[in-house]
């Protein structure tokens, strides 16, 4: 492997009054992962790791638009631009981190990344350089429950397991809340660290009947915060929920809890620590994803930084916000276990001096497996390692997911949806999580399930007016593309087989979507009905097989899956839009 690009130094933004740095800390020699403390106390940061427990290979996208305020403006920034932005080389293993470009390539020369006994392993380094965990925190943002499919079948417990072996301090949450709230509740009594959600309460009806809540009088149904020591100075850290969790996801699986990014509220609570509980620095680790947080620090004064996730972007330079009483550093830590956030503050006085921040890529075949978490990932997956390894076809493209509209594994999905439930058109949901697959691998039973593995996988197959697909593709569109960050609401654009259209992200509401036809040309009329396949319904349940049964079937039919054309819309009106990189 070439390792001379390990050296490349990023520089990150700083909040007031504070001169901050970020480094990679690479030798040209070989990757070095011993990070010296840069002032007195350490957070480290992860985030959406989806039940990844081992290495996988993971593609960021080429396609992440941003309009409006976020045009041309991090997170949305993709391929060249993006090395340009942040100073790195071409075909260099940052390169390879944080883009998509010549990611083939790149997954042969540089390998895996992510995984439990690896990243166990540089936790301890980290927080041992920086003077033990006392001096140290690890926090988690959630989306760690679900992704797998032994978290799938274990019910989000075999993750609990691994969050405590890795020394978990807090989380918050996401696709945690897609399990039944008993099994949430009882994941959460197993955890060892805290779970923080201060935009998470009880409705009236549950606090009437005297359903479980951390506290009855404010309804909050988990802790909002929590006053940490961390080398001698206090550091309070605030959870903020995925705020949208009952739109995007199931409310039946939750039905006593009311979400929403609740800002008036975190202002006051904000307000509330600084005042009673004197913290050196305040903390929000949130789960909103990267356009609502930087919203959210231009409205919110008093937050130090924000650790984000939900958005999946990984963001070596951290985005200074100015608000009405200073300034807020946002950030984001990748997703699948693929990055680890490393925040070290130097606490002076009761104030925060500086700051130092790294974005650290986690190449596991340069990291060492910690036995401790190797031999519980083992036993984890022994009991399922044949139906795991079910060789069900050999691919011949790149299968990912990551984008604004499609991925080649989506576009298997919707592919696997027509042909077995003999649809015109198929509609998927436009998830940012899953694996990659490399060219000539094996598609396996693990694989179909990184990419399926919810807990409403029910299929369905109904007639609808092209109408309705038209008010569906709206809908999402306008979640994705909104102009006030606080109305997107959901993950990316609902993936389609069978059909194709024009996408005008800066229409108005309404109005994005046109020239909708079959894959055979014709126009799709408006009173007309199609046989339309899909899965996930957040609604109500479906009645069909699970997800990966389809395509487990249909892969096994197949045998060999080569993706030449993606159901990708036409784009209008985006110009040189530095988010869009069509390939």
């Amino acid at each position: 492997m070439n390792r001379r690009e390990f050296n490349r130094l990023l520089t990150a933004g700083a909040i007031a009054g504070i001169l901050p740095k970020t480094s990679l800390a690479f030798s040209s020699i070989q990757p070095n992962y011993e990070l010296p403390q840069k002032g007195n106390a350490r957070l480290l940061h992860i985030t959406d790791c989806h039940a990844q427990l081992n290495p996988i290979y993971f593609r960021e996208p080429n396609v992440n638009i941003g309009l409006h305020e976020a045009l041309g403006k991090t997170p949305h920034i993709v391929g060249e631009a993006f090395l340009k932005k942040n100073a790195l080389s071409q075909n260099s293993i940052e390169a390879h981190a944080f883009t998509y470009l010549n990611f083939n390539a790149g997954a042969k020369e540089f390998g895996k990344v992510g995984g439990f006994a690896h990243l166990s392993t540089l936790i301890k380094s980290l927080r041992s350089s920086a003077g033990g965990n006392e001096n140290s925190l690890l926090l988690d943002g959630g989306d760690t429950w679900q992704g797998s499919a032994t978290a799938y079948w274990s019910r989000g417990k075999d993750m609990v397991q691994a969050a405590n072996l890795l020394g978990v301090d807090v989380m918050t949450g996401h696709w945690e809340f897609t399990y039944k709230d008993e099994e949430v509740f009882s994941n959460i009594d197993d955890f060892n660290g805290e779970f923080l959600a201060q935009n998470i309460k009880l409705t009236e009806d549950a606090l009437f009947e005297g359903k479980r809540a951390h506290d009855e009088d404010s309804g909050h149904v988990f802790m909002p915060y929590s006053i940490k020591e961390i080398n001698g100075h206090r550091v309070a850290i605030i959870g903020q929920a995925f705020p949208y969790t009952p739109v995007a996801n199931p409310k039946r699986f939750i039905p006593d809890w009311s979400f929403g990014i609740q800002n008036q509220e975190l202002q006051e609570l904000v307000d509330e620590i600084k005042e009673n509980e004197k913290p050196s620095a305040v903390i929000l680790l949130s789960h909103n994803g990267m356009d609502v947080d930087l919203k959210l620090a231009s409205v919110v004064t008093g937050i130090d930084f924000i650790l984000g996730g939900h958005t999946h972007d990984g963001v070596p330079r951290p985005v200074t916000v100015k608000n009405s009483s200073g300034k807020t550093v946002v950030t984001n830590a990748g997703s699948n276990g693929k990055f680890v956030g490393v925040l070290d503050l130097n606490i002076q006085n009761g104030v925060v001096k500086g700051y130092e921040y790294r974005l650290l890529p986690v190449f596991s075949n340069f990291i060492k497996a910690d036995a401790e978490m190797a031999a519980l990932i083992e036993s984890i997956r022994k009991p399922h390692l044949d139906t795991l390894s079910e060789e069900l076809a050999v691919s011949e493209s790149l299968l990912y997911r990551r984008g604004n509209f499609n991925g080649t594994f989506d576009q298997l999905i919707c592919d696997a949806l027509r042909h077995e439930l003999n649809a015109e058109i198929s509609l998927s949901p436009g998830f940012r999580w899953g694996t990659t697959v490399l060219p000539g691998q094996a598609i396996t039973f693990e694989h179909v399930m990184d990419q399926t593995c919810i807990t409403y996988p029910e299929t369905y197959a109904r007639d609808m007016q092209g109408k309705e697909i038209k008010a569906i593709l709206e809908d999402v569109a306008d979640n994705l593309f909104h102009p006030d960050p606080f109305y997107q609401q959901g993950g990316d654009m609902v993936r389609v087989g069978g059909m194709n259209y024009t996408c005008e992200p800066t229409a108005a509401t309404g109005q994005r979507i046109t020239n909708m036809t079959l894959d055979n040309g014709k126009s799709i009329e408006a009173n007309k009905y199609y046989k339309v396949a899909g899965w996930a319904t957040v609604g109500s349940k479906a009645h069909g097989k699970p997800i990966w049964e389809v395509v487990s079937r249909y892969l096994r039919d197949q045998k060999t899956i080569n993706i030449t054309t993606i159901n990708s819309p036409k784009l209008k009106n985006l110009g040189s839009n530095l988010g869009n990189i069509i390939l």
